[in-house]
């Protein structure tokens, strides 16, 4: 199946001269959505990870599908100010500013094997800082996942010493 052919390319959006990939076409076909959701099982199936790691908002979706798949604990990376317990913090850059990500300080145990999931890595400003918890919690990073990569941001560069999958790559589109 090429998922690329199910992902919405919207030319000028949020602002001019960019192109939005828009996954809610690939996760609103049924059977594009499972072929992701069971790739990335296939990927990570026999890897004995303890946590999938899943990052606001639509890592969630396919986080959330993975770690049921795997039979493990799922683990939310948000936006500042939408957990409720204690939290550990990171700041990342946005295009205009600083943002903040936050995760339960409780989420991880030292010493277990993560996947840290996102829909998409452009610039990698959001997976670099959700990296940064998870260290600072102390698991261990088995791989960074996505959907779709925009190679042409260079994201992956924002995410020294982790490797990375994708399945879907747009460059210079």
């Amino acid at each position: 199946m090429n998922l690329k052919e199910t992902i919405r390319s919207i030319p000028d959006w949020p602002i001019p001269g960019v192109v939005f990939r828009d996954l809610t076409t690939l996760m609103q076909d049924p059977e594009a959505f499972k072929h992701s959701c069971d790739l990335l099982f296939q990927r990570y199936c026999d890897k004995d990870i303890d946590k999938i790691v899943g990052i606001d908002a639509r890592g969630f979706v396919f986080g959330g599908v993975l770690a049921y798949k795997l039979g493990i604990g799922f683990v939310p990376v948000r936006k500042i100010g939408k957990l409720p317990f204690r939290v550990i913090q990171e700041n990342y850059d946005l295009e205009y500013g600083t943002d903040i990500l936050e995760m339960h300080q409780d989420g991880i145990i030292p010493g277990e094997k993560v996947v840290i999931v996102d829909d998409l890595i452009a610039t990698g400003g959001t997976v670099g800082a959700t990296v940064k918890l998870v260290r600072k919690l102390g698991g261990d990073i088995v791989e960074c996942a996505f959907i779709v990569e925009l190679p042409d941001l260079k994201g992956r560069e924002k995410i020294t010493g982790c490797p990375v999958f994708s399945m879907v790559e747009f460059e210079g589109e």
